[in-house]
């Protein structure tokens, strides 16, 4: 329960819409239950919705059903596609979703698409706001997620405090299309993170310096990093379920070159690094966490670095 610290009585939690109940969306919209708001869920996936059902959740068939019972729908979904699909396809929120309401897309997606969707929603009086998020499933789960929102300034507004209840930082970026940009050089960063400390650390250990030692020389000096942090112990533990699926980072890589290519802005680097991924996913790795990019580096040098 919410109360109004000024009159001291209840506050009414709006009814929202969830869509996409996997690594991220799940403990996303568990948090949004804590926090006190009713959903309305859906998911191809049964395991999920049931979770969803037993923390309070209502279950819905289609994103159609999802949306004629709200004014607000989050989807949390794999990639362009699927965004489309769900927002603008046959049974899709489009469909079911009345005129002054709002959805909020929290995929990672391409800009581009998040621009489609949006006008074909605006025709209908409904708003979009792109808000994908960075953090993985471990700041997923403890609602502490970055979330950058691209759409108009004052339904961001209005949204605010339900992104909030989801994460630690939730900044608007510009119009719709900016959040999907920002993720985008999000994940550029991350990845040329992940390659360099893999580089680093395959070298100290091909060298006899123990990776441990070397971590913590480094970690409080200028070559620190939250990337670093989050990865290089999960390495040396040789752990790499995913927080972060390779096959996603992929994605967001792709998308990433995509939109340099439109704009005529190269990156060399990301480049690189994608194609890396690439050779992972062939070695069957696709599904690993994307600290597994270590493993590409070790392949080459004939080592591994662990503990």
């Amino acid at each position: 329960m919410k109360v109004d610290y000024k009159t001291g009585g209840e506050i009414k939690m709006k009814t929202i819409g969830f869509i996409g109940l996997g690594i991220m969306g799940k403990p996303m919209s568990l948090n949004l239950i804590k926090a006190g708001y009713s959903l309305v869920v859906m998911d191809r996936n049964p395991e999920a919705v049931k979770e969803l059902q037993a923390a309070g959740a209502k279950a819905a068939a289609s994103p159609k059903e999802v949306a004629g019972q709200v004014d607000t729908v989050i989807t949390m979904l794999p990639n362009s596609p699927h965004v489309k699909e769900v927002v603008l396809g046959e049974n899709g929120i489009a469909e079911g979703i009345k005129a002054g309401s709002v959805v909020i897309d929290m995929s990672s997606i391409a800009p581009l698409v998040s621009r489609e969707v949006a006008a074909a929603l605006a025709e209908r009086g409904i708003s979009f706001l792109d808000a994908p998020v960075s953090g993985g499933q471990p700041k997923a789960i403890d609602g502490t997620l970055s979330v950058m929102v691209g759409g108009d300034k004052k339904v961001f507004e209005q949204s605010y405090d339900l992104l909030k209840a989801m994460a630690g930082s939730v900044v608007h970026t510009g119009d719709v299309g900016s959040g999907n940009i920002t993720k985008l050089a999000n994940q550029v960063i991350v990845a040329l993170n992940i390659a360099a400390m893999s580089e680093a650390f395959v070298l100290a250990s091909k060298a006899g310096v123990e990776p441990e030692q070397v971590f913590q020389a480094i970690r409080g000096g200028l070559a620190g990093s939250t990337v670093m942090e989050a990865k290089a112990p999960l390495v040396m533990d040789r752990k790499f379920d995913p927080g972060f699926r390779i096959d996603l980072h992929i994605k967001d890589l792709t998308n990433a070159l995509d939109t340099s290519h439109e704009i005529g802005v190269p990156l060399p680097l990301t480049a690189s690094v994608l194609e890396m991924m690439h050779a992972l996913k062939a070695d069957g790795l696709g599904t690993a966490d994307h600290g597994a990019l270590i493993r590409h580096y070790e392949k080459m040098a004939h080592t591994e670095v662990k503990r």
